[in-house]
Parts: structure tokens; C-alpha cells; sequence
């Protein structure tokens, strides 16, 4: 995850190799790689933004790296651009993401607020935007101490509901998102594009996924009217303030964002959600809504219905497709480990992880959540 946060992210940093950050073109020209950031030019992009740009400007690298690249500045901004090329068609789009964030602006949604865009590649070599720093608490496997009780835990659900009914509620063409996605056959186009994953990424006969799709295929609902879809929403992609009471300040990592099928977001999100009630598994690391007070999964979908207004009749169907999402996903991780294209001992778990998250996504089509 990649975010614009102050407080707990710090500690997320990731270490920064001597060929991200150069002074100048030049510089980055005598190493094997291009740089993340040139500096003497980004203070004068700054400086023409009505940005702080001193000579000492310091950047740090926050988040997991996984995402677009995210640095919070020394001045108290936050800088967002792609990973290191090269980069599938359409992918990291963070100028598209920009033009969001500044369509929401004006809306109640919880989010960052974008400074400046720099669509010159020539100024540090990719697209990038800044945005304010925004401080708090992510919350994923720890709580911090000030909402550690049971009612902070409902509170923080309550608002990751109310916060996604905003989204939804966006008037997206209201505020100029007219072509930011296809409005009609969202659904459609998911089965499409994950089956064509699936086949360049499977590497072995798994009857269980192969089941999944095709119910998938046969029991597609019909979506109700298109709204902006983050694409991405869970309790891990939201900031929460330091103090009680939990007040979600800003949902980031919106680079998935599109316009679709809401019940896609909450699929996912309840897809991600831990509860008491569920076998061990070492493939959801988002284990601290198990604790007393956090909702179960069916509280959790009658609180988005309630506030919502949409019927939750086939909700079982959108969570199973967020699981058979998450096996096309694990499944190319997998199949990079077992090539050799990565050292990474934890991608090669992900073998049996497709297992598990194909017979969860087999119970849930026919028993529910």
C-alpha cells in the first residue's frame, strides 16, 4: 500500500536504493537505472506551484512499494508516481488518479487533497502529482491504543461504511468524471479480463477455480445504477484520526478507481474481513477485526444496505468474485516464484494459498458468507 499519511506509516518505510534520488539529469544518467526522483528540478516544479522547494528538500519512501511509488517530502507533502518501467498499458495511471481526487474535492468523500500535477516526464521522468500530507492511523493487524476498546472497534467500522456510502453517493458525472470508466457491463468485463488472466497465469488443472468461474458466469446479477468504484476499499486503504472518537479522515489508493458496480467495493471489502468465527489462515494478514466489538460480515453488509438504500440479494455472488479475483492474482505470484523471477520465499506459499481461497470461494457460491 502506498498512501499519503503521516504517523504509523512512517514505520512502513521502505529503504531507498543510491540510484532513487539524484540531484539532476545528469547524474541520473551515469547509473544502469532511471531514478524515482531528480531533485533540482522537482524544487523548481515546486517553486512554480506555490510549493516550499528548499535547497535541503528530503524524501522519504512510504508505504510497501507494491503500488505507484508514494514519498512524503520533508516539507510536508506527499508525492506520488509509478514504479520503475517498464509498465503494462493503462497501469499506475497516477495522472488519471489525480483527476479524480480533484473531482471528489468538492464532495463529501474522504479524500487527499491534490497540490499539483506535473504531466512533464522531463521534470523527474515519469507523471507524478503532490498531495497534502494527511496525519493518522492505518489500521491493519495492530490497534493504536486510544481505539483499542470494543466501542472505538464498532465506531471504525461505522465509518468504513458511512465513508464507502459517500463514495457511491458521488454524482460522478456532476463533477466531470464523464469517460473515467464505462458506465454499462462493468461486470461483464471483470469475468472477461480475470478469465483471460487466469489462463495466462494458472499453472496447474484446479477444478474448484474452473467451478467458480463458470457459476460465476451463470448467476451474474444485474448491477444497479453505476457509481464511482474504488476498487481497492478496505480497512487497510483508510486512515483513521490518532483520537477517540474513530473518525476515518481519508481512504487512499485510488488507482483502481473506476465507474461500475458499487457492490463491487463491498464485496471485496467483506471478502476482507476477519471475523471470530473463521479457520486460521496465513493468507489474510488483516486479522484485527476478529476483536470484540468489530462487526460480523452480515452486520457489516445490513449497516452498507441500510445506509445505502441497494439490495443485498446477491451479494454473495460479488464476494465470490473478489475471491476468484484473488486467485488469478495469487496464482501469477506463484507462478513468478516457481520460474525463478522471484526471490521472494512467501510467493512460493502462495501455491497453497490458491487452494484455500478457491474451495472458500466454492463454499461461499453455495452457502453464503
Amino acid at each position: 500500500m502506498s498512501v499519503a499519511a503521516a504517523g504509523t506509516l512512517h514505520a512502513m518505510s521502505v529503504a531507498l536504493a543510491p540510484d532513487d534520488l539524484v540531484e539532476t539529469h545528469a547524474e541520473a544518467a551515469q547509473n544502469e537505472r532511471e531514478p524515482l526522483l531528480v531533485l533540482e528540478p522537482l524544487r523548481e516544479f515546486l517553486t512554480a506551484n506555490g510549493l516550499a522547494a528548499p535547497d535541503d528538500l528530503k524524501a522519504e519512501p512510504i508505504g510497501d512499494g507494491h503500488s505507484n511509488v508514494t514519498f512524503i517530502l520533508s516539507t510536508g507533502v506527499v508525492l506520488r508516481r509509478p514504479p520503475r518501467g517498464p509498465l503494462p498499458p493503462s497501469a499506475h495511471d497516477v495522472l488519471r488518479e489525480a483527476r479524480l481526487l480533484r473531482a471528489l474535492e468538492p464532495t463529501p468523500v474522504r479524500s487527499p487533497r491534490v497540490l499539483a500535477v506535473g504531466d512533464d516526464t522531463d521534470v523527474i521522468g515519469a507523471p507524478f502529482y503532490v498531495m497534502e500530507e494527511v496525519s493518522g492511523d492505518v489500521i491493519t493487524d495492530a490497534m493504536p491504543a486510544p481505539l483499542d476498546n470494543p466501542e472505538q472497534r464498532r465506531l471504525i467500522a461505522r465509518q468504513l461504511i458511512e465513508a464507502l456510502v459517500e463514495v457511491h453517493d458521488v454524482d460522478w458525472e456532476a463533477v466531470g468524471l464523464e469517460g473515467f470508466g464505462k458506465p454499462t457491463g462493468y461486470l461483464e468485463r471483470q469475468l472477461r479480463r480475470f478469465g483471460g488472466l487466469w489462463e495466462h497465469n494458472r499453472t496447474r488443472e484446479i477444478p474448484e477455480v474452473e467451478q467458480v468461474g463458470t457459476w460465476l458466469q451463470e448467476n451474474m446479477p444485474e448491477s444497479p445504477p453505476a457509481t464511482i468504484v474504488h476498487g481497492d476499499y478496505r480497512l487497510g486503504n483508510t486512515m483513521f484520526a490518532h483520537d477517540t472518537p474513530a473518525r476515518l479522515k481519508a481512504i487512499f489508493d485510488w488507482e483502481m478507481a473506476t465507474i461500475g458496480d458499487p457492490l463491487a467495493d463491498l464485496g471485496y471489502m467483506v471478502m476482507m474481513w476477519a471475523q471470530p468465527s473463521d479457520p486460521p489462515s496465513k493468507f489474510n494478514l488483516h486479522t484485527v477485526t476478529r476483536l470484540e466489538g468489530f462487526p460480523t460480515r452480515d452486520e457489516l453488509v445490513a449497516a452498507y444496505e441500510q445506509l445505502s438504500g441497494r439490495s443485498m440479494q446477491a451479494l454473495n455472488w460479488y464476494v465470490t468474485l473478489a475471491l476468484w479475483k484473488a486467485i488469478v492474482f495469487m496464482e501469477g505470484n506463484y507462478k513468478r516464484a516457481i520460474s525463478g523471477s522471484t526471490d521472494d520465499p512467501y510467493l512460493k506459499s502462495f501455491g497453497d494459498g490458491v487452494i484455500e481461497i478457491a474451495q472458500r470461494a466454492v463454499a461461499v457460491s453455495q452457502h453464503g458468507l
